[in-house]
């Protein structure tokens, strides 16, 4: 599978139909994001079962504020709708494979408590 271009609009349904969506915030001046962007497609074609988004942050300003966006290139990670990763910066690709065997081996059931604040 290759990366596709999700919108403002496509997005809350680009979550809703797949159980784990990769996200890469970018623009086209943005030079660490064009370094990226071969890394992200070849990760986006050795996981087909995984659903690899892409997002300009120039063309799409509203959804790079919603989704808190302060630097470029971040790549966010949602799995069953829930947001598990988020890191500004290009990966490079061990880094990135290592994200996404991290994302689909997350047991969810146990990513709440985990992610909850602890209170003593």
């Amino acid at each position: 599978m290759t990366t596709i271009d999700i919108t403002e609009q496509g997005f809350a349904q680009t979550l809703e139909d797949n159980d784990t969506v990769f996200v890469d915030f970018w623009a086209p001046w943005c030079g660490p994001c064009r370094m990226f962007a071969p890394i992200y497609g070849a990760a986006a074609a050795r996981h087909p079962d995984i659903t690899f988004a892409k997002v300009d942050t120039e063309a799409e300003q509203a959804l790079a504020a919603a989704a808190s966006i302060i630097s470029i290139p971040t790549l966010m990670a949602f799995k069953d709708k829930t947001l598990v990763f988020s890191q500004p910066g290009a990966l490079n690709a061990t880094g990135l494979e290592e994200v996404i065997q991290a994302v689909k081996t997350l047991d969810m059931n146990k990513f709440p408590a985990d992610a909850a604040p602890q209170h003593p």
